[in-house]
């Protein structure tokens, strides 16, 4: 079971019925990608809630004045059965609307424009827009 996949699918699918926020089950790596997404601004706030076993991040979704979602797109790229690995060389920008990429990187999780700042390449985790 894709954890990643999980966490993308509630966020598109809570957007899509309008929902204030998202319930997502927590783990260290689905926060770091929400700390992501909050300082890239395509989502208002991520906490973390709950004790022991029943942790969970608590994601408030951004919409413009339209009602709109800020996230009109979101792809997993690396999955379990295929994992998607990029050199630094190899990394470009998404010109569509100010999108980026997540990528696990040996100094953490990363934006494509961090992980070029710093010179490293790493596993593409998904493409947003």
């Amino acid at each position: 079971m894709d954890i990643i996949s999980d966490m993308l699918t509630i966020i598109r699918n809570a957007q899509a019925v309008k929902k204030e926020t998202a319930v997502i089950p927590y783990s260290k790596f689905k926060m770091s990608i929400m700390e992501i997404l909050v300082k890239e601004g395509v989502v208002k706030d991520a906490a973390k809630r709950g004790r022991k076993n029943r942790r969970i991040i608590s994601a408030s979704l951004k919409y413009d004045e339209n009602g709109s979602p800020a996230i009109t797109h979101i792809k997993r790229i690396s999955k379990p059965s295929k994992r998607v690995y990029l050199p630094t060389n190899q990394i470009y920008f998404i010109k569509r609307r100010g999108g980026f990429r997540i990528l696990t990187t040996p100094k953490g999780v990363l934006t494509d424009k961090d992980a070029r700042k710093q010179k490293v390449g790493g596993e593409v985790i998904c493409e947003i827009w």
